[in-house]
């Protein structure tokens, strides 16, 4: 933190007023639900996103992230507007931006980054990134926004400025979650309940793995199923997929294109199999919530299709070598997976990815594992 803080004065000249962080998330399952006001169980990781912020006397936006020493993106509070084309000061600008909207933000801002989440791994590095600035400007300019209120104004913020039809788990978790548990958390009211996660308790480890395959959901491919479900929904005349149960989606198949079909299927089935997964976390039951996680992926892999070779080869090489359960996590296209395994077969497991990767020529993949951390945080504040 406090080279953070150099280099803030390094690069602006003075010192930074606020320092905050955000952790990326893993989501344990409940994947692709989110926006259709499902279920979900992630937990955030130790991989956070620092930022530092201070206040300046006009109305110009500077920002610069460590990662980026020799760029500064220059903006004003009245040149934001969304659907401004930009790169990755989209996400910071856009909470700028949401946060402004409202009142409260007069004044220009100076930022910097450093971002310690892994970029496109499927760990949610833009959510730790809104989230952490978000954090740092209600404190900032006494804004007074609660965890719930900043969830929806980042999710806000990634939907309209950066353009992501993105659901609203990723901001949650980052901003909501307790050490040592997995956030249950209800998409429709962001009701939530924190469900003790303590793998190494039973001899247990949750390993990450990132096939390093660069995934951007500001393209089409997640647009489309979050869409799909959108017009089943429609079709049905419901709310969300949260509102159809799996027999009423079977008994309206005639209704609804293929494609249509399997991917409500994938949704209806997925908000299932979050509760199943909090039940068997409840009874230490780690043999069931493997097999849960074997099911979210074919799911994701058969009926949502967004899995991919790398992907698919992390997940089979686990469970080849004696993994209670594997899946890919996050958006998917590419991003990374997540394996159940005993502790003490982690080196086999990992060499067994790494083989099966080496044999298909894929590139070589990353491996993490991360105990269940705590949501975003004031780190330094003003004196």
């Amino acid at each position: 933190m406090s080279s953070l803080v150099s280099h803030f004065k390094e690069i602006f000249g003075h010192s930074s007023d606020v320092s905050a962080a955000a952790p990326g998330r893993v989501n344990l399952i409940g994947e692709h639900i989110d926006y259709s006001d499902g279920f979900v169980l992630p937990f955030a990781v130790k991989d956070r996103t620092y930022v530092s912020v201070r206040k300046r006397e006009d109305r110009k936006i500077r920002v610069a992230s460590v990662q980026r020493r020799n760029e500064i993106v220059t903006s004003s509070l009245d040149e934001l507007k969304p659907g401004a084309r930009g790169g990755w000061e989209s996400y910071p600008l856009g909470v700028i931006w949401a946060l402004g909207s409202a009142g409260g933000i007069d004044r220009g801002i100076d930022l910097l980054i450093d971002g310690q989440v892994p970029l496109g791994a499927g760990l949610s590095s833009s959510a730790a990134l809104e989230c952490s600035v978000a954090v740092a400007l209600n404190q900032l300019f006494s804004l007074d926004n609660d965890l719930e209120g900043l969830a929806r104004i980042t999710q806000r913020a990634e939907n309209e400025y950066v353009g992501v039809p993105c659901g609203i788990m990723d901001q949650s978790v980052s901003l909501m979650a307790h050490a040592g548990h997995a956030l249950l958390l209800d998409c429709r009211d962001l009701s939530k309940r924190h469900i003790p996660f303590d793998v190494a308790a039973s001899g247990l480890e949750l390993l990450i793995i990132d096939t390093r395959v660069h995934h951007a959901l500001i393209d089409g491919g997640y647009a489309e199923r979050r869409s799909s479900c959108e017009s089943v929904a429609d079709k049905l005349g419901v709310e969300t997929m949260r509102d159809v149960s799996i027999k009423e989606l079977g008994a309206s198949r005639r209704a609804l294109t293929h494609t249509e079909f399997i991917r409500a299927r994938h949704a209806v089935t997925e908000m299932d199999r979050v509760m199943q997964a909090v039940v068997a976390l409840e009874d230490k039951d780690f043999t069931r919530l493997g097999h849960l996680l074997n099911e979210s992926h074919r799911s994701l892999r058969d009926d949502y299709t967004v899995s991919c070779p790398e992907l698919n080869a992390a997940v089979d090489a686990a469970n080849r070598v004696g993994a209670l359960g594997a899946r890919m996590v996050g958006g998917g296209f590419g991003g990374s997976a997540i394996a159940l395994i005993n502790s003490d077969e982690s080196k086999a497991t990992i060499a067994a990815i790494e083989e099966s990767y080496a044999f298909k020529k894929y590139r070589a993949p990353h491996f993490y594992t991360s105990l269940p951390s705590a949501g975003a945080e004031i780190i330094l504040q003003p004196t």
